[in-house]
């Protein structure tokens, strides 16, 4: 089992940046794929990037050459590095993980607020 935390989140200009973390209790941390998710007010909750236990990464289209996903496996922390933030960032910010043979995020943080102001 894991559990994860995120940390970070707070209030940032547009053009600014801002850094989240989230880490996770377990031993076997290094073999979990771990995702960043968002929710904006009124939307669904959406894919931001994912990494891989092997550190290779994939993003949504809205975030592709802003924010970047790594991972420290001997600090059991995933980051995410957001960059040029726009007012449309703004959402609740979620860290997940997936564990090796499981087809679905099966835990969750709490999430962190994030808001962008214009």
């Amino acid at each position: 089992q894991l559990q994860v935390v995120e940390s970070g989140g707070g209030l940032a200009q547009a053009g600014g940046s801002l850094r989240l973390s989230c880490t996770a209790s377990g031993r076997t941390f290094s073999s979990y794929t771990m995702g960043w998710f968002r929710q904006a007010p009124g939307k669904d909750r959406e894919f931001v990037a994912t990494i891989t236990w092997n550190g290779a990464n994939t993003y949504a289209d809205s975030v592709k050459g802003r924010f970047t996903i790594s991972r420290d496996n001997a600090k059991n922390t995933v980051y995410l590095q957001m960059n040029s933030l726009k007012p449309e960032d703004t959402a609740v910010y979620y860290c997940a993980a997936r564990g090796p043979y499981d087809q679905t995020y099966t835990y969750w943080g709490q999430g962190t607020q994030v808001t962008v102001s214009s």
